[in-house]
Formats: structure tokens, C-alpha cells, sequence
């Protein structure tokens, strides 16, 4: 499909002053793309040149259109000596390839450079024209649309999800060629970004060109990320999920159907035309709905090879769909029909975490694999093979995992990587899951099974119903009967990495939960280093649960939700963070208290030490109930029945498959009538646990956080959202650190963060910060970089907060006022703080919802109306991929940009905390500029993928790499439905990217 590029430079301002002794600018633009230059004419002496070029036009392939960006270079025309660079602009033209896609990109383009930031703006209109071509053996995947939601997108239906998709390109890194000794760092950052520009374009069109194989038009929960490998090469990869989308007409939309707990009435799933009638549980509209699964190819670069035995699954015929054996357990039948029906299939992951009621069936728990690499042993680094062998390895374990469990597919699933010199971590996890064999497009389910299926596993309460055969567990757990349907066994706890299932039954509210770990490790070289990272991760892992278990009891909550755990890597340290929201399920049994026992001298001091720490955890499980409003009803025991087997039967079970003639002493856990969580003190390790335990100090009145997209038990949300990014670089002190003594410090800091942006926020009482994101990274010897994105949303303090048990879906928002127009117009932190006390000498740069301030000012006070029928508008970010009261009309396209700034002058801007934000707030702005240039007024499901600083304090000198995504879309307020009807939204000009963020 070759086609057309056209583009025209307009105008430019705001350029700064070249020529010192007119203090004036004789400005001209370069355009090119691919091997093709095109020039204007120079315009002299001004900073607001008015060039109004002739179209310059381009006729390439659609897949170069895929690869290439368009890139604009802004110098000064120089008489005597060579021209002096101004800033470069880089636009991605894959927005235009869709079918739906806009026509055409135009707007005002902060012009950037690597060294001195933004340097003015240029106004440029970007067209192109496409030509059919029927070409079968065509490179390009032009119409595959990309989302970075984790959900079906708002105004789509899925038609078909398909399954996994993956690839990853390699490259060598230009920072590492032989020819960066001699060019200007200028040069080498923007080969860099060039580079990574053009991977990524190849990585998004072989991804494209993998789901049309598969009859797909989309991908879902799409995540690309960069591995600085340093001399091995550059890796960009990407993961995501291959479907089938159909766009939902404007009539088939609700009014204000984009807020958490409406979007289930936009339908974004096929109807049902033999709509189940004997379902249970609470009504929605998707109730009487599907959609198709076909996982039937996961498409990866093995699966195309000829050694293709990664499936666990056998590669014979389809099977019979046999029911097993006649008069056997319905849970039995169900499994083995599920089998039968995935028999032919690869092993389907999902990077999903949101999902329509009644898809899953159940939930096995978290699974995760990792695995220790060396670089340097790369046998031919430019070649992506080894890297692929090394993910295929890590997927082969996570399907393991959760066949385990007795489970067939993992959702909410992410990969990820950290690098130190030559070792290399790589990590990925996901949660063991049993879909509704209803959803499988050619499932082998009778009609009479699927509403048995319906009738015995409710929706409120059926995805905690365990999936493995309780007398063969995988693990020792303490299983009850559900406490909704009183029919199937559950556990106790349950963890996972997805979103807060909508159907899901809750008491009170969630809470952010997180666990904190450094561990130090000596300074080693290649193959001894990599070992003795293996020995100790899997103790990190081992902690880290188990400071989630405790926290968890200590909520007196059963359940967590959104799982994020990063091991970290460093010269001469581990570090493991990890973060999920809490809450309690009334399906789970009630989590019992925490009490501590052990090996205790017979000292009189110690025991009434062990007796006050006691009883305080018992007053800290007591207050968080109260202060989460979790208020479970008494049930009998007679009435919920005992477990089986019992626990001492279960632990024979467990002795005779692991052949261990062993005696194993059980503790007494009983705790009154209920089980108690005991930690058992043996030594001063023990100890600071259970200390670290009474560390976390509860949000301040009025403050919540959660790192999902929704916090449990708040249903009055408005629609005053603020989005900020903050950033902690701290560097260790001169002293020799243990431990416990690391530990402490990183919980400190980690806890000042929090308190420093709920002390930032407190304007927004009440509010909720939603989406927490923790990004821990070690770029350098004794320095901590701890990166945190949210969005705070405020909700009406004058209705009672949600805390009955009332399913997730069917909790309504309700529009409140808002009570300011300006809403934390200043930055978060801007200067430096050392901690005097503590071993630690942190600087501290965040940056809120804000663009660079070129003029701030002159959108400072102004009320800017929020759409389609203002020229101006001031575009909103969110790492959700809804904006309360507000409904997405349209869908524009994926933003993935990545950005590189350097300075030899650090002090001279304000330290590192003044570089950091200046350089956030000016991604913030670029961003902004190219969602504005393509008609969009909002930015959702927003993330900052990598945020890598180094600095040399000797030299004066630092550098930050910044990757950013997200999905550009056109919003449409709840207000504005009523009044004016919903019309396709044609790209605006904005006269300024760096606004400052005004809410109306």
C-alpha cells in the first residue's frame, strides 16, 4: 500500500536568540523522512518567522510510513561558518494509518533539544494519502489499531480476543559505538532518539503484522519497554493482546458512560442472541452478553519455528469435548470440558487486567518466574534469538505455574527486565486463571452446561473459588466454604495482579498495601555476580510475601489486587518493592489476628516487651477496620461447614508427596474461634519485622490510595482529577549500612514521598490518589531513584462513603461541584531537603499535571471550556483509562514517546530536583502538543515506562532518559451530552503546548 507524505512548516515562535549581535534568529526548517530532505527558505532576523511553505511531499511504502518519524530540524542559517542547531521535533505518522484515524496532524510543536530543553514552537500540518494495495506478501500492518488501555476500550466491542503477541528488535546503541568518543553529546543523544524512534516503529508494525495472521485489528494492554543493555545492544519489546474490535455507534452509547462504575453499560461485547436467563447474581447489562475468546494461536517467534514444544498442550486433532466420567463432581466436569476445548491451543496469556462479568471463572493466584542472565554471553548480540530463548523460558515456567494450579490461562500478565553492568534480571507474572469456557469461540460446552456453569459459580463470589483439586493442593493453604454461596471452598487469602473484578462482593474500603526490601550483596564480576543474585532471590521473594500477608492481616483485609513486585538490581544491592490494593471480599473467610510466639528467654523485661508489641498490633487491627469501615456480619461455623481436609490431614498429604520421613511440629493456630497469623520471633530479624509492621503510618483524614483504577467503597467520585509525577533521587551515605539499617531507610523514604504528596494534595480534601505506580531504580553506586505516578479525584464529601457489601458494578457516581477552577497550580517539590538524621541525602524533583511554563501565564486565568466546541483546549493526562463524568468519544491513536536531556551546568538549574521538573514538566508539554496536533483533548491510561537518571556531581553534569505512552483519545463531558449532540471532533490548532493545567 505505497503512499503519499505531505507536510507544511507554517510558522515558528518563540525561537531563541542565535545571532548575539541582533539578538534575533535567521530560523529555516529541514524536513525529512526517511533518506529524503526537503528545506525552507530562511527567514531573517525574527523569532516568530513566518515561513508558509510549499507542501513538501514524500512517496514512500506504508510499511516506511510504520517505521520512519517525520523529523523536523529547526537551525540557524550561519554565512561564515556551519549552522547552529535549534531543537528537532519528531512525529509519529502511524495515527494516520488507521481507517478511522484522523486526516490530518496539525498544531503547534514544542521544538526540543537534548541540551538546552524547549526551544520554541513550530506550527506544522502534516497530511497523507494512502493507496490500496492487495498485496498479500506487503511488510506493513496499516489499520491495526494500538491501545495501551488493560481493558476493552471504551467506545469498542471485542469481537474476538485472540491471544498473546510479542516481539522485541535489537540494535546496537549508538552511546556505546566507537564514534560517540568523537562527536558532541548533542549528537549522540538525538542518534539515540532516533534510533529508538525508528525501533519502535518496526517493533509496533511486526506486532501488526502478527494480528493480522491471527484475523485480528487491534491490540489491547499493549506494553513496549526498553532494555539499556549498555555494550550488548539496545532491546526494544513489546507485549500485548491480539483482538478483533468493533467500533460502537454514538447511538449505542449511554450518556456519562465512561465513569468507573458506568462503563458497563456501553456494551463493549457481542450480544448474545440466546441471552441466559438462569444466571445469578446481581443484573447488568453484560449479563446477557458475550464476546469470543480464541486463544488460538500466541504468536512469538518460536511459534513459527520448527521446534515449537513450549505449549505444555498436545499438537493432535481437536478433541471430542468428552465429559469425563458420567455421575463425577460437576467441578470436575467443568475442568475437563475446559481442557478438552483448549486442548489444540497454545497456552493463552493476557496482558487484560479488566474483564467483563462472569469471564473468569475462577482465580488460582499469582504466578511469576525469574531468571538471572549474563549479557556478555551473547554469542551474537545484534541477534535477537538468545533474548528470545531466554523470555521463552520464563513463559514455559509461568505456564507451569499455573497449570499447577489447575488453571489454563494467565491474565493481567506484564514482563519486565533490570540491568546492572553484564547481569541482567528478567522477570514476568500474572494471575492463574479458568476462563468461562462460554467465551471460547468454538468451546465444546453444552448449553445446559453453561447455565450450570452460571447457577453453581455466582458472579459475586465465583472467581474465588478455587480451581485446584483440594486434595492435591499445590501448596498448604487453610480452605473454608465461600461465605456467599456456602457451596464451593475458597482460601483464606487471595492474591492477584488484575483489576477489582466488577461483580466483585466487598465490605468497606481498599487501601494501598506495599512490602519494602533491600538486601546487600557483594561486589562481584559476571558469573560469580549472577550467582549470588540467584542465591538470594528467592529469599527476597519470601520475604516480600510475607510482608504482604502481614500488612494484610494487619488491614484485617483477605485480598489483594493490582500485584506489582520489581526486584531491583545494583552493584552492591537488591532492592524489592511491591504494591497492590487491599480489600475485603465477603466471599473469603475473616482474616484472624497477629499474634507473636516464638523461642522467648526467660526474662521478665522481654516478655512484657513481646506483651506491648502485642497488644499494639492488636489496637492497629482494631483501628483499621474502623478506619476502613470493614464491619463483616457474624456467621455460625455450624452454618459455613469446616474445611477439608483438616489441616493436620493435609499437612500427611503434603509429607507423603514430598517423601519426607521428617516429623514436622505443627503450631497451635488457633486464635479464639478464629485462625490466627503467627510470626514467630527467634531473632533480631523477626524482630524488625514485626516492627517494620507498626511503620506505615495510616493516609491523613480525608486522604485514601490504592493502585488500581478504582478504590473500593468510594462511589461519589467527581470529575476534578489531577495527575503528578514525582521523582526521589537520594544518594548513600558514607557509612556502613546493614541491613535492617537499609531496610529502614528505604521504608522512610518511601513513607515521606506519600507524605509529602498528601501534604502537596491537601487542597483536594477529600480526594482518593488512584493508580499508585512505584518505580524503584539503582542507575549508579550508592544512589536510590524512586519514581511515583498517580492521579488524585476528589469525591463528594456530603454523601456517605460506600461501605456495605454491594457489588462493585452497580455503584453509581454522582456529579458534585467543583469548588475551585485552579487546583495545586505549583510544583510539588522544587528544592532540596537533605534528612539530617538519616543516613540518607536525598534530592528531591516531582513534577505535577502541568506543561512547561513558555506561557503559563497566559493560560493561568483563564476557564477553558473542555471540548469539541472550543479551539483551545487544554488537554488532560490520567493513567486511568477513564475520566470520571466524562465519556470518550474517540480513540486517536497510541502516544510512545522517549526523550533524553543533558546538562554540563546541574547547579546552575537548580540541582537535580530543578532538572527533573523542568524536564518533566516540559514530556508533560510535548506530550500534550502532539495529542492537541491530533484533535485530542485528553490523554488516558498514561504511564511512565522508564525513568533513568545518572549524574556526575565532580563535572557538574547529569543526563535522564524518559519513556512515556498512552492512548490519545477526544472526551466529551457529561454536562456537555446533555446540551450539545456528540459530533466527530476535527483537529484543532492549540495556540500553546504548555499550559498550565486548568480544571473546570
Amino acid at each position: 500500500m505505497p503512499g503519499k507524505l505531505k507536510v507544511k512548516i507554517v510558522a515558528g515562535r518563540h525561537l531563541p536568540v542565535m545571532d548575539r549581535a541582533s539578538d534575533l534568529t535567521d530560523a529555516f526548517v529541514e524536513v525529512k523522512f526517511g533518506n529524503t530532505t526537503f528545506k525552507t527558505d530562511v527567514y531573517p532576523k525574527s523569532l516568530n518567522p513566518q515561513w508558509n511553505s510549499e507542501w513538501f511531499k514524500f512517496e514512500v511504502d506504508d510499511e516506511d510510513l510504520q517505521d520512519e518519524p517525520l523529523q523536523i530540524t529547526v537551525l540557524d542559517h550561519d554565512t561564515y561558518s556551519a549552522n547552529d542547531a535549534i531543537g528537532k521535533v519528531y512525529i509519529d505518522i502511524d495515527p494516520l494509518l488507521y481507517s478511522e484515524a484522523a486526516t490530518v496532524i496539525s498544531g503547534w510543536f514544542p521544538i526540543y533539544d537534548t541540551i538546552h530543553g524547549i526551544r520554541g514552537e513550530i506550527n506544522v500540518v502534516v497530511k497523507v494519502d494512502l493507496f490500496n494495495d492487495l498485496n498479500r506478501f506487503r511488510q506493513s500492518s496499516c489499520g491495526v489499531k494500538f491501545f495501551c488501555t488493560t481493558s476493552i476500550p471504551k467506545c469498542y466491542r471485542a469481537v474476538v480476543i485472540h491471544g498473546f503477541v510479542e516481539e522485541l528488535v535489537v540494535n546496537e546503541d549508538p552511546e556505546y559505538q566507537w564514534i560517540d568518543r568523537i562527536r558532541t553529546p548533542r549528537a549522540s543523544n538525538e542518534a539515540r532518539q532516533r534510533l529508538i524512534s525508528l525501533m519502535s516503529g518496526e517493533l509496533q508494525r511486526k506486532i501488526g503484522l502478527k494480528v493480522l495472521e491471527m484475523r485480528g485489528n487491534a491490540v489491547v494492554g499493549y506494553l513496549q519497554c526498553f532494555d539499556l543493555e549498555g555494550e550488548s545492544g539496545l532491546v526494544v519489546r513489546a507485549i500485548g493482546t491480539a483482538c478483533t474490535l468493533d467500533k460502537i455507534s454514538n447511538t449505542a452509547f449511554l450518556p456519562a458512560c465512561n465513569s468507573p462504575s458506568k462503563e458497563m453499560k456501553e456494551i463493549p461485547f457481542n450480544e448474545d442472541p440466546n441471552p441466559n436467563t438462569h444466571s445469578s447474581g446481581p443484573s447488568t447489562p453484560l449479563k446477557n452478553q458475550t464476546y469470543s475468546f480464541s486463544p488460538s494461536k500466541s504468536y512469538s517467534r518460536q511459534s513459527s519455528s520448527s521446534d515449537t514444544d513450549l505449549s505444555l498442550t498436545p499438537k493432535t486433532g481437536m478433541g471430542s469435548g468428552s465429559a469425563g466420567k458420567e455421575g463425577g463432581p460437576f467441578k470436575a466436569l467443568l475442568r475437563q470440558q475446559t481442557q478438552t476445548a483448549l486442548e489444540q491451543r497454545e497456552f493463552p496469556f493476557f496482558t487484560l487486567t479488566a474483564f467483563p462479568p462472569g469471564f473468569l471463572v475462577h482465580v488460582g493466584g499469582v504466578v511469576s518466574a525469574r531468571s538471572v542472565k549474563l549479557l556478555d554471553r551473547i554469542h551474537n548480540p545484534d541477534e535477537p534469538e538468545t533474548r528470545d530463548a531466554w523470555w521463552a523460558e520464563i513463559r514455559q515456567e509461568i505456564k507451569s505455574h499455573a497449570k499447577a494450579l489447575g488453571c489454563h490461562a494467565v491474565v493481567g500478565y506484564s514482563e519486565s527486565t533490570s540491568i546492572c553492568e553484564e547481569v541482567c534480571i528478567l522477570s514476568a507474572s500474572g494471575t492463574a486463571a479458568v476462563l468461562n469456557p462460554r467465551f471460547l469461540q468454538d468451546g465444546t460446552m453444552e448449553g445446559c452446561l453453561e447455565q450450570r456453569t452460571e447457577e453453581t459459580s455466582p458472579l459475586g463470589c465465583g472467581f474465588c473459588h478455587i480451581p485446584y483439586d483440594e486434595l492435591n493442593m499445590p501448596f498448604p493453604a487453610h480452605l473454608t466454604y465461600c461465605y456467599n454461596c456456602r457451596k464451593q471452598k475458597v482460601p483464606d487469602v487471595l492474591f492477584t495482579t488484575i483489576d477489582l473484578p466488577t461483580e466483585a462482593m466487598v465490605i468497606g474500603k481498599g487501601c494501598l498495601i506495599q512490602a519494602r526490601l533491600c538486601r546487600l550483596k557483594k561486589k562481584a564480576q559476571a558469573e560469580a555476580n549472577a550467582t549470588s543474585i540467584s542465591n538470594l532471590l528467592p529469599f527476597m521473594e519470601y520475604e516480600v510475601h510475607t510482608q504482604l500477608m502481614n500488612k494484610l492481616k494487619l488491614k484485617g483485609m483477605n485480598a489483594l489486587f493490582g500485584l506489582r513486585i520489581q526486584i531491583t538490581v545494583g552493584e552492591n544491592m537488591l532492592m524489592g518493592l511491591a504494591s497492590a490494593t487491599g480489600v475485603y471480599l465477603t466471599a473469603l473467610p475473616t482474616p484472624g489476628g497477629i499474634q507473636i510466639a516464638g523461642k522467648t528467654p526467660n526474662d521478665g523485661t522481654y516478655e512484657q516487651h513481646i506483651s506491648h508489641m502485642q497488644k499494639k498490633i492488636n489496637d492497629t487491627i482494631a483501628k483499621n477496620k474502623e478506619l476502613y469501615d470493614i464491619n463483616p456480619p457474624e456467621i455460625p461455623e455450624e452454618i459455613i461447614g469446616s474445611p477439608f481436609p483438616e489441616p493436620r490431614q493435609r499437612s500427611r498429604l503434603l509429607r507423603s508427596q514430598s517423601e519426607s520421613s521428617d516429623e514436622v511440629m505443627e503450631l497451635d493456630l488457633s486464635h479464639g474461634k478464629k485462625d490466627a497469623f503467627v510470626l514467630e520471633i527467634d531473632d533480631t530479624d523477626a524482630m524488625e519485622d514485626v516492627h517494620s509492621l507498626l511503620t506505615d503510618v495510616p493516609p491523613p483524614p480525608g486522604f485514601y490510595s490504592c493502585n488500581t483504577e478504582i478504590m473500593p467503597g468510594i462511589n461519589n467520585w467527581t470529575s476534578d482529577i489531577q495527575m503528578f509525577t514525582s521523582v526521589r533521587v537520594s544518594r548513600l551515605s558514607n557509612i556502613n549500612l546493614t541491613n535492617q539499617t537499609l531496610n529502614k531507610n528505604f521504608n522512610d523514604l518511601c513513607e515521606n514521598l506519600l507524605k509529602s504528596l498528601y501534604f502537596k494534595l491537601r487542597s483536594m480534601i477529600p480526594c482518593c490518589l488512584c493508580h499508585v505506580n512505584f518505580t524503584v531504580a539503582l542507575p549508579e553506586d550508592e544512589v536510590i531513584q524512586v519514581t511515583v505516578t498517580a492521579v488524585a479525584i476528589t469525591f463528594d464529601k456530603n454523601q456517605a462513603l460506600q461501605t456495605s457489601k454491594v457489588p462493585a458494578a452497580e455503584k453509581t457516581l454522582q456529579r458534585a461541584s467543583t469548588d475551585n477552577e485552579e487546583q495545586l497550580q505549583f510544583p510539588l517539590e522544587l528544592c532540596s531537603d537533605p534528612l539530617v538524621s538519616q543516613p540518607f541525602s536525598p534530592a528531591k524533583a516531582a513534577s505535577l499535571d502541568k506543561a512547561s511554563p513558555l506561557a503559563e501565564g497566559h493560560l493561568r486565568h483563564r476557564s477553558i471550556p473542555s471540548c469539541t466546541n472550543s479551539s483551545v483546549s487544554v488537554v488532560k493526562m490520567t493513567p486511568l483509562s477513564f475520566i470520571p463524568r466524562a465519556k470518550i468519544t474517540k480513540y486517536l491513536g497510541i502516544i510512545n514517546m522517549f526523550f533524553i536531556r543533558e546538562t554540563t551546568s546541574l547547579r546552575e538549574e537548580g540541582g537535580v530536583s530543578g532538572f527533573l521538573h523542568a524536564f518533566i514538566a516540559e514530556v508533560f508539554a510535548m506530550v500534550r502538543a502532539h495529542v492537541a496536533a491530533l484533535g485530542g483533548n485528553a490523554v488516558v491510561s498514561y504511564i511512565m515506562k522508564q525513568c533513568v537518571f545518572m549524574e556526575n556531581p565532580n563535572k557538574n553534569q547529569a543526563q535522564c532518559l524518559i519513556n512515556v505512552s498512552g492512548d490519545a483519545v477526544i472526551v466529551v463531558r457529561e454536562s456537555e451530552l446533555e446540551m450539545v449532540p456528540v459530533q466527530p471532533s476535527a483537529p484543532v490548532s492549540q495556540p500553546t503546548s504548555a499550559g498550565g493545567d486548568v480544571t473546570t
